[in-house]
């Protein structure tokens, strides 16, 4: 008597994943930016603090003439966006940059992470959207002092996180604009 032979059930062997160091260590890149930009910008914000009173805006009210007639440092805040953008809608800017960091954690395989030019990218842009909502939560404002003269036109004052921010999304567009194509598979 021919007795037939229980197969056992096929099973993929799937990939184990890598440990949780190693999928931090994937984007030590854009931590190590992201820690340096925040770290740099609340540095500098709280040196402003404690040096100049709020609001100083001109040289006669305390500024620091750094190049007379084109750089100032200053001390003020900013309740909108960029450029005073939504003025006085702190709370809710702080909820959109929340989002946003948490969109870019879940997006970050599509949005190209794996490349060191978008972690370069991206770390810039973190760096700067955390200094930023610190601010809104501690202060209510956004703090910035770097004010640019040219001429009778004077330039939006900034902050570090703010010029992270712009350079990470040129540096992005850039990114985007010059990476390879890849055909899709057929």
């Amino acid at each position: 008597m021919e007795v037939d032979a229980v197969q056992a059930p096929r099973t993929s062997a799937a990939a184990p994943r890598p440990a949780w160091t190693d999928r931090v260590l994937a984007y030590r890149l854009l931590w190590f930016l992201g820690v340096l930009v925040f770290t740099l910008d609340q540095l500098t914000k709280t040196w402003v603090v404690m040096h100049l009173t709020f609001p100083t805006y001109w040289p006669e009210e305390g500024a620091i003439v750094v190049l007379k007639g084109f750089f100032h440092i200053v001390h003020v805040g900013n309740t909108g966006a960029a450029w005073s953008l939504f003025s006085g809608q702190s709370s809710l800017l702080a909820l959109l940059a929340l989002a946003t960091l948490v969109g870019i954690y879940f997006w970050r395989r599509h949005l190209g992470l794996q490349h060191v030019r978008a972690q370069a990218a991206f770390g810039l842009l973190c760096g700067g959207i955390v200094g930023n909502f610190f601010d809104r939560i501690l202060h209510g404002h956004v703090i910035d002092f770097l004010d640019f003269h040219f001429g009778d036109y004077i330039y939006p004052t900034f902050n570090l996180a703010d010029a992270g921010i712009c350079v990470g999304v040129l540096l992005y567009l850039w990114h985007s604009f010059h990476e390879p194509q890849h055909p899709p598979a057929a």
